[in-house]
């Protein structure tokens, strides 16, 4: 029979190995020590959507070309009770000053969509901060009294810049986790189909403004989500504004939750 005598720097050395695969095993992005391990940068994420019991959603729409469509959205949103973000460019606010205005003065919310709609990830920090500053500045020329507080990425592109540069002006970068696709021109009812198979407690929803037949398909989800016992409000009146952590698949979550 033969004895194996182990001596201690080899266990401890055997006990160090362990610990850090075990450390290292987290999913990076969410640990910072395998993030330099690996040579991973940590990556900020901005909200897809929001944890929550409670059956809310908030829908959104991005204006950044024609108006025509616009009051007739904000007429169907009374009819149903329900609120929404619009997403401004601020050529586009600049264009329609008086859309604007009852934007807001129809209580509905708005922010910034960049002020030209580039892909803000291939511009500095400098042109990324203009954009932002120059688009509020846009929206703030139709009406003072508009507070702007959300912003979301031209193409939904970002990066840390980004994200940390909307941050220094107290913007918070939102995104969406349910696509309407209306931009490509489908009909109303498969936008429709499309919004009401993928919604679910804090979701946020995105369409435009200005799409072939978002006026086709806006009643129908409005009055299928009432009917599921949905309250459809603005992005502000979904999101946490403070105590929040963000996890690697943008789902907002209170801090005690994580």
């Amino acid at each position: 029979m033969r004895f194996v005598i182990l001596k201690r720097s080899v266990l401890w050395l055997a006990f160090c190995s362990v610990l850090l695969c075990g450390v290292l095993s987290v999913p990076l992005g969410e640990n910072a020590m395998a993030a330099v391990f690996f040579g991973d940068n940590l990556r900020k994420i901005p909200v897809y959507n929001v944890q929550t019991e409670e059956k809310r959603v908030a829908i959104s729409f991005d204006a950044a070309w024609g108006a025509d469509k616009t009051e007739k959205i904000m007429e169907i949103l009374k009819e149903y009770n329900a609120n929404a973000t619009f997403f401004l460019v601020g050529f586009w606010s600049e264009k329609y000053p008086e859309i604007v205005k009852q934007i807001h003065t129809n209580g509905f919310e708005i922010g910034t969509h960049s002020n030209t709609h580039p892909d803000l990830t291939k511009l500095s920090q400098e042109q990324v901060r203009l954009e932002l500053e120059e688009s509020i500045s846009k929206i703030k020329a139709c009406d003072d009294s508009i507070e702007v507080k959300y912003f979301r990425a031209p193409f939904g592109a970002y990066n840390n810049t980004v994200i940390e540069t909307a941050e220094s002006l107290n913007l918070q970068t939102i995104q969406w986790n349910v696509d309407s696709l209306d931009w490509k021109g489908i009909s109303g009812s498969e936008i429709a189909t499309r919004i009401l198979n993928r919604v679910n407690n804090g979701s946020i929803i995105l369409c435009h403004n200005n799409s072939d037949h978002i006026l086709d398909a806006l009643p129908i989800v409005l009055d299928r989500l009432k009917l599921q016992g949905y309250t459809v409000g603005c992005v502000g009146d979904l999101v946490y504004k403070d105590n929040f952590v963000i996890d690697r698949a943008g789902v907002q979550k209170l801090a005690e939750q994580s």
